[in-house]
């Protein structure tokens, strides 16, 4: 999920020419299009049973249609899906029978922290009806190191709660979390990292984010800066966005930007790769699609 970007340079001109996933495909970089590829001796694929898709992805169908975008979603071949900007007039239970009948798991879900103990067990209720495996918190924001802190002890709290009821509760990242000086060079993520129980919450790692606060930290690798980031964590990572970037830093449909997703998940596997492009190139259904097919192609 991202917070105050507009469409890229580049899907604005993908849009008047009318490019297809094709033509996306082919505008690869060579890093990407060597991922894609698979170099010699490389064979291993992320298990179709472990994509899945945030929805924020394609929020601009949603609130046109929800009922046919998350039947292009398994037209599509997605078997989960992360929820976020809630039912949309259904319940827990009626949503999940949705989508019991399209053959597709809400698995995931961006919740916020709850205000109180009676949401946060309304919330974990309602991953639990819905099937759920985890809940994460997308997004926080602070220049106040204590506020971190806070936020870290709640979160433990939450994720105590959501354990006991067979739930993972993590934290999904954003860029900030790596250029924010809180004071001394100390930044929300040696906060995060140090005050989260280990035990208890785990990391959503956003690939675009990790890279692009790799960039904005002047690292000479951002994606070796991701890749460092994710193994030197104390708290498990489980889960991915998996969003590409293109060269001025816009985000990018899989397989069309810089990013090489090979290096990340020859490194550290996890349960859900989910796909992500909060400015579609084209359209949310084609990014979709791409992100999808990229996925399954992919070796490493």
């Amino acid at each position: 999920m991202c917070y105050g970007y507009g469409p890229s340079r580049r899907s604005v001109l993908a849009a008047g020419l009318g490019l297809g996933t094709a033509a996306l495909a082919a505008a690869a970089s060579p890093a990407s299009a060597s991922a894609a590829g698979g170099g010699p001796g490389r064979g291993e694929r992320v298990p179709p049973g472990q994509i899945s898709i945030q929805l924020w992805t394609v929020r601009d169908d949603l609130a046109q249609n929800y009922d046919a975008t998350l039947a292009y979603l398994a037209e599509i071949g997605y078997p989960k899906v992360e929820l976020a900007l809630g039912y949309f007039g259904r319940t827990a239970r009626e949503l999940r029978a949705f989508l019991d009948g399209l053959g597709i798991r809400a698995s995931s879900s961006h919740d916020g922290l709850s205000p109180d103990d009676a949401a946060l067990n309304t919330k974990i209720e309602n991953a639990l009806t819905l099937g759920q495996s985890f809940i994460n918190v997308p997004y926080l924001s602070s220049t106040s190191e204590d506020e971190w802190k806070a936020w870290a002890e709640r979160m433990n709290v939450e994720a105590r709660a959501a354990r006991s009821a067979g739930l993972r509760y993590g934290y999904h990242n954003h860029a900030h979390e790596f250029t924010t000086d809180l004071g001394g060079g100390r930044t929300p993520w040696d906060v995060l990292t140090a005050e989260l129980d280990p035990h208890l919450v785990h990391l959503e790692i956003d690939i675009y984010w990790v890279v692009t606060g790799g960039a904005g930290r002047g690292h000479p690798d951002p994606v070796r800066f991701a890749v460092d980031v994710i193994r030197r964590a104390r708290q498990p990572v489980l889960q991915y966005h998996v969003k590409d970037r293109h060269l001025d830093g816009d985000m990018a449909d899989l397989g069309t930007g810089t990013i090489d997703f090979r290096r990340v998940f020859d490194r550290h596997r996890v349960r859900e790769y989910i796909v992500e492009n909060d400015t579609p190139d084209v359209t949310p259904r084609q990014t979709s699609e791409v992100g999808y097919r990229y996925l399954r192609r992919l070796r490493f």
